[in-house]
């Protein structure tokens, strides 16, 4: 079966190459079938490092991801060479060709981000509380890019009509900016249902981000595709990747099924 990956809709230079993987096309057996790219979730090491290997063939990746220690913080690093200890940090940018930028992501929300020359690109992992420790601001901000110049893409996260959460997590984004209220509905009780492609595209607009695209899909309604840690709990990991292409191909690599 080959890789099948979702492509951005967005009008990024074709030399910006991004995806976000689903879970078909890998060797994981059990609750992360089938193409888990994650050493953290009880996985067999030896089918994720098959997977991963799958992954980088099918997108002709330059290089191997620059996988991260992900810990719901904002923190942002460069994506130079990968080590054997993967940097404590929730995004990582690139302004060379060849360095793959990669979050992986079973409900939260992973942002890429580009400017419209080309010439620096960033994935972030933006959870809930990822999104209100400032983890789109951080990276913008190491960027060093005019808002105005910067295009963000939202990949599959859980849906708005999905992510039920608690009044403190309300309460914690309203008082950081007004605003937020509108991304979340009353749900049973004291609950709530937070959007968080809302929450993202409103921190982004404060920032002066207004080219933005994706946000709808859902990763809780979609077992076929997507992992769901809120839906499974034990369960795999997608990759969403981002690189500037060293020699400049913008079309799907060989043995790569876009949808």
């Amino acid at each position: 079966m080959s890789i099948e990956v979702i492509l951005p809709d967005w009008p990024a230079p074709a030399w910006v190459r991004a995806c976000t993987s689903t879970r078909h096309g890998g060797v994981s057996a059990g609750p992360y079938a089938a193409l888990n790219l994650a050493h953290h979730v009880g996985d067999d090491p030896a089918a994720v490092a098959v997977n991963r290997a799958r992954l980088r063939a099918a997108l002709a990746l330059p290089a191997e991801p620059r996988w991260l220690n992900q810990v719901h913080g904002c923190d942002a690093v460069t994506a130079a060479a990968p080590s054997p200890d993967p940097p404590v940090a929730d995004a990582s940018l690139s302004r060379l060709p060849g360095q793959v930028c990669a979050v992986l992501t079973a409900d939260c929300l992973p942002v890429l981000l580009c400017d419209r020359a080309g010439s620096v690109c960033a994935a972030a992992h933006a959870g809930w509380r990822g999104l209100h420790a400032g983890v789109i601001e951080a990276t913008v901000a190491r960027l060093g890019a005019a808002p105005a110049a910067l295009m963000a893409w939202l990949g599959p996260a859980i849906g708005p009509e999905r992510f039920e959460v608690g009044p403190e997590v309300r309460a914690a984004f309203v008082a950081a900016d007004p605003a937020a209220a509108a991304a979340f509905r009353a749900g049973t009780g004291d609950r709530w249902f937070a959007d968080l492609y809302a929450l993202a595209r409103t921190r982004l607009a404060a920032l002066g981000i207004t080219a933005v695209f994706g946000g709808d899909l859902c990763t809780l309604s979609d077992p076929a595709r997507f992992y769901s840690y809120r839906r499974d709990g034990r369960t795999g990991r997608m990759a969403t990747l981002i690189w500037l292409d060293p020699v400049g191909v913008g079309a799907s690599a060989p043995g790569v099924a876009a949808t």
